[in-house]
């Protein structure tokens, strides 16, 4: 590829977009922006202040002020607030419902926009999230929004928490995702969807491998 690009991967959660974009960014040789981590992070910090997620002013504020970095340790994409690496405290179920609430007030988002374009500039990056390839940049070299059946997401998601020791429930998991799903999709503001010009890709019954093989190709001809 003699071009840099920037490639934006959408979708819901647990379609497997963190495991696809690490495995395509470290395959291209790019760096890695998780736009979903930053709103946990802010939903993070904001539990840490006792900051209601409903209190959109207030988690501007937090936003405005997120010192936010992410680094390759080993084979991990890290998360780092203020130095402190918060990559599992964000991954816990109840951060991951605060996101979802969080990204839904106009003012968070447009807080983080600029944030998240100059963590993006120059290309050499894959953006990860619910709106990289509608609203972030909307004129990414290469879009994809991935998903999968709802039963398989949750069935990921559940198996992920285990292998972490930490167990959930199938049904609840299943409820929870369904709920995200609708709030993501049916919110004002940046409503998760896929972009007109995206490759979609339904990893039901696909392979990691497979899936990131595809996006190459599409990242190849765009180059």
């Amino acid at each position: 590829m003699t071009k840099r690009l920037v490639v934006t991967i959408d979708g819901p959660a647990g379609a497997g977009k963190s495991t696809v974009a690490k495995t395509l960014a470290r395959r291209l040789g790019y760096s890695l922006l998780d736009t979903g981590a930053i709103y946990r992070a802010v939903a993070l910090v904001a539990r840490q202040r006792d900051i209601a997620w409903d209190d959109a002013t207030r988690l501007a504020e937090v936003a405005r002020d997120l010192a936010i970095e992410f680094k390759f340790v080993g084979d991990t994409n890290s998360t780092f607030v203020a130095g402190e690496d918060v990559s599992t405290a964000i991954r816990t179920p109840e951060i991951s419902q605060g996101a979802s609430q969080v990204s839904a007030h106009g003012p968070v988002r447009s807080a983080l926009l600029d944030l998240q374009r100059r963590l993006g500039a120059g290309g050499g990056v894959v953006v990860e999230g619910r709106d990289t390839g509608t609203v972030i940049f909307p004129d990414a070299n290469a879009k994809f929004f991935l998903s999968a059946t709802d039963e398989e997401r949750a069935r990921r998601r559940v198996e992920e928490h285990r292998l972490a020791g930490k167990p959930v429930d199938f049904a609840v998991t299943l409820a929870e995702l369904r709920e995200r799903d609708h709030r993501d999709a049916s919110r004002d503001v940046a409503p998760m969807k896929a972009a007109t010009d995206a490759v979609i890709i339904d990893s039901s019954k696909m392979t990691i491998e497979e899936v990131v093989e595809q996006m190459i190709r599409a990242c190849r001809d765009r180059s």
